[in-house]
């Protein structure tokens, strides 16, 4: 029993030490995202280039499938007028669930799904994946940096090398940030690819930022939310504890002071 024990528990840490030694090998940068931190907030600006982005480079073959498409006019979000989020449904076929037949898409449908088999829905990627590791794989370094999942996309997106190599069949494209360092999805952005709204163009650092931004977001759509109740909880507690201190200080003050006296 006990020999069975030991070697559970050294297996266990071989297969820990060898994630920590995966995860390292992927360097992934810190980035200034604006919404970082306990006051920090989303850019409307930068979400609404990363929604640029994402239409016209990822949904060719990756979903948002757990984000309404109403949600884009939401304030703290990309707060899109309404008439444009309407327009911006039209551009999506869904298959109505009552008739079955193919139909252009409302605002109050969700982003279609992945257009390939093998291309991750992307809702949930930017919470899903943990971009800042801590020794041995302790997480010490989220605690400070936070788990860093727009940092893993944005990495992703601009740490291809130019090498490729085929393996059976399938090519494979050399990116310093994938663990393995080899990823089966070809280099997505490239300096001035997509033109914004205002008419300039972007690097492939500042497009790769924005579309991160954006996915923290649907990953994250109430993070503002959360953290203005946060704030309030933490303030609310503060006033409590002063109130609860000073309370009690009144009621045992003739008590403490006949011992003082005595």
């Amino acid at each position: 029993m006990i020999r069975n024990l030991t070697l559970s528990a050294i297996a266990a840490l071989a297969l820990t030490a060898g994630n920590a030694i995966a995860a390292e090998t992927a360097h992934i940068e810190d980035v200034a995202f604006s919404f970082e931190g306990p006051f920090g907030a989303f850019d409307r600006n930068q979400l609404q280039r990363g929604l640029q982005v994402h239409t016209e480079v990822c949904s060719a073959c990756h979903g948002l499938t757990f984000v309404p498409i109403r949600t884009l006019s939401d304030e703290g979000g990309p707060a899109l007028p309404e008439e444009q989020v309407i327009a911006y449904a039209k551009n999506f076929t869904v298959t109505d669930k009552d008739t079955g037949e193919d139909r252009e898409a409302t605002p109050t449908d969700h982003f279609p799904a992945s257009g390939l088999e093998n291309a991750p829905d992307l809702s949930l990627m930017a919470k899903a994946r943990a971009g800042f590791h801590g020794p041995y794989g302790t997480g010490i370094n989220q605690m400070f940096k936070g788990i860093g999942g727009p940092e893993y996309i944005t990495a992703i997106l601009t740490g291809y090398t130019g090498e490729e190599k085929e393996q059976a069949g399938t090519v494979f494209y050399e990116n310093h940030a994938f663990p393995g360092g080899w990823i089966a999805m070809p280099p997505p952005l490239s300096d001035d690819l997509v033109e914004y709204a205002d008419g300039h163009s972007a690097s492939t650092q500042h497009l790769a930022e924005d579309v991160s931004a954006f996915l923290m977001w649907t990953a994250e759509p109430k993070m503002m939310a959360r953290k203005q109740t946060g704030f309030v909880a933490v303030l609310f507690l503060t006033l409590l504890s002063v109130l609860l201190y000073l309370t009690n200080k009144r009621i045992w003050a003739g008590v403490k002071g006949k011992k003082k006296h005595a």
